[in-house]
């Protein structure tokens, strides 16, 4: 039997990136993509490298009631999920939200499914986590136990990040052998993690001018000293069974996960003066297991399937 899949919001990169993922799923029945900037065009006038004959429409309440979709992905800017949700919420279908709206409220399950997988099969609401949050977290969270004060984390994302309205951040001109640090205090990933981790940490993104991909180092005091090998033993321990996550020795670079739906850490260094201060790297294409790919585990999840059908 298959899954009806609504699509609100399919004219972003994370959208295409979604709609890629589902046309590829026979289990997969795409019923509804909504752009009101699109709407009435064919998917394929926009996005010529997918083969489908779906047609955008408008996200009216009117047209999102109507729709017998089971699940809905809800693929929007910050701020703009709440008129479809209300709308959602009056119908049995399920849903999942790209955006931040619902990552600090426990109406809604945080989908991270490395930690969170029990809960995301029960789940009816799913709030996806940030890219910047999703490498952080699965570089911080086989140490939670042993962390002592505040994590630092240095993030670099590529330009997609920004999404397709032209700003300061996806400016080419701005970018050009450039790299743009910004919200260096209170960034919405910093509290997501925060709030998510159980613990503060410190959050430090920068934008450069490559298209996709995230990197994050993460350097944190620990309570007892660890080896390397100890750590290397410790993550892959931790990660056994999460086939999209994979722990390397050397330090990963988002070369390796570009366009791929999984996630590397390694590169664990451990300070020689205290023994208890690490470094590692998480890199992720932000595109993929920073939004839609996730977004897909978390649908897996919530049908009774294994998350990583399909993105293997």
């Amino acid at each position: 039997m298959s899954v009806r899949v609504g699509l609100a919001g399919g004219r972003g990169y994370v959208g295409e990136e979604l709609l890629g993922l589902l046309l590829q799923d026979s289990d997969i029945e795409i019923v509804y993509v909504g752009s009101r900037g699109l709407a009435g065009q064919a998917v394929a006038s926009e996005y010529q490298d997918l083969p489908t004959s779906l047609v955008f429409q408008d996200l009216s309440p009117q047209s999102i009631a109507a729709s017998p979709a089971d699940i809905w992905i809800l693929a929007q800017a910050n701020g703009q999920a709440e008129e479809l949700v209300e709308v959602i919420s009056q119908t049995d279908a399920k849903m999942i939200d790209i955006s931040s709206d619902f990552r600090f409220t426990d109406r809604w399950t945080y989908g991270l499914p490395e930690k969170n997988q029990t809960e995301i099969s029960a789940a009816q609401r799913i709030a996806n986590p940030g890219c910047y949050a999703t490498a952080a977290q699965l570089a911080l969270l086989p140490l939670q136990t042993l962390l002592e004060g505040r994590p630092a984390v240095f993030g670099i994302s590529g330009y997609s990040g920004a999404g397709r309205t032209p700003n300061d951040k996806n400016d080419p001109r701005r970018l050009a052998n450039n790299i743009l640090p910004y919200s260096l205090t209170g960034h919405t990933h910093e509290l997501e993690i925060s709030r998510h981790l159980g613990r503060e940490i410190a959050f430090m993104p920068h934008v450069a001018a490559f298209f996709r991909g995230i990197s994050v180092t993460v350097n944190a005091r620990l309570t007892e000293s660890v080896t390397v090998e100890q750590l290397l033993t410790q993550f892959k321990s931790f990660y056994d069974g999460c086939d999209l996550v994979e722990v390397q020795q050397g330090i990963p670079e988002i070369q390796q996960v570009v366009e791929t739906n999984k996630a590397l850490v390694g590169g664990f260094c451990v300070d020689a003066r205290t023994g208890r201060d690490v470094t590692l790297v998480c890199v992720i294409d932000n595109l993929r297991k920073g939004a839609a790919s996730q977004a897909i585990q978390n649908l897996n999840l919530m049908c009774g399937l294994a998350s990583e059908k399909g993105l293997l």
